[in-house]
């Protein structure tokens, strides 16, 4: 339940972002120390169920008056190799230019924008971010154009951020209750009249259905997914336990063993290691 409404509060925010540019304006300005005249938003495909990403995105794209594109997603579970994805989120952006017959040279500032409800390092910061850095000095910079941000709404450190961007991952982080209550700032107030607004429409209602058709798809491939590890698991030990008889199995073999994810083979292995004397014999047979 909890995951569901979370889930609509960031899809009305991705909604009160896409509405009116100066509310995406508003965001950047507070998350990042830029200074910015306006924005253009791209709204295609801000609600994608990626199977190889096995979740719900939830993106919004922008990009300012001096080309700089922004690509702010809304992360809703703790994914693995998270800077990984952004890498890849970044040369998706540059891969696109490229495509459009932009030159290297010309190739925009680029920023990722993470928006967790989790601590993606654990280091309870609000805000992480990253820049390229040579590891030898200081002096050299790569000027690459790319900045990676990660905001936590469930950091510690509220002395070493602005009010306004603290007062904003407060009101996210908030459950529907607290949700509503006064923080303090304009751009949050902003916010949540953008959210009642939004809720009252139509359009939203269509939005919801789709997301709750995304959210069941997840759950039944999450179901799926746990059936077929049990059985990876269960079929695993069945080995062991048929190996056992020729005394300790070696570390080398367990870790072959539970490094492979092919059930079909791993039941193979059983039918070999019935019919074999050893285990020798048997390592023999399936190398």
């Amino acid at each position: 339940m909890w995951r569901k409404y979370y889930l609509f509060a960031i899809l009305y925010f991705i909604e009160f972002l896409c509405k009116v540019e100066e509310n995406c304006k508003g965001f950047l300005e507070r998350v990042l120390p830029i200074k910015i005249n306006y924005v253009e938003i791209n709204t295609e495909k801000n609600i994608v169920y990626h199977p190889e990403y096995k979740g719900v995105r939830l993106d919004v794209y922008a990009k300012d008056e001096n080309n700089t594109r922004y690509n702010i997603e809304m992360q809703v579970l703790k994914q693995p190799a998270l800077g990984r994805r952004s890498r890849y989120y970044q040369s998706q952006m540059d891969m696109e230019l490229l495509a459009k017959g932009c030159e290297y040279e010309e190739l925009p500032d680029s920023y990722v924008i993470f928006l967790c409800d989790f601590d993606p390092f654990g280091e309870r910061k609000y805000r992480y971010t990253f820049r390229t850095i040579c590891e030898e000095t200081e002096k050299a910079s790569l000027k690459d154009g790319r900045c990676i941000v990660f905001l936590n709404t469930c950091g510690k450190n509220e002395e070493n951020i602005p009010q306004e961007l603290l007062s904003f991952l407060k009101f996210v982080h908030a459950d529907l209750k607290e949700s509503q209550k006064d923080f303090q700032d304009d751009y949050v107030r902003q916010v949540q009249k953008s959210v009642t607004d939004i809720k009252a429409s139509r359009e939203m209602e269509e939005r919801f259905m789709l997301l709750e058709e995304l959210l069941k798809d997840e759950h039944r491939q999450g179901v799926q997914e746990g059936i077929q590890k049990g059985e990876l698991k269960a079929t695993r030990e069945i080995l062991e336990m048929t190996l056992e008889r020729f005394g300790q199995l070696p570390k080398s073999f367990l870790t072959t063993l539970y490094e492979q994810q092919d059930i079909e083979l791993i039941r193979n292995w059983i039918q070999t290691a019935l019919t074999v004397k050893s285990l020798d014999e048997f390592i023999s047979n399936i190398h």
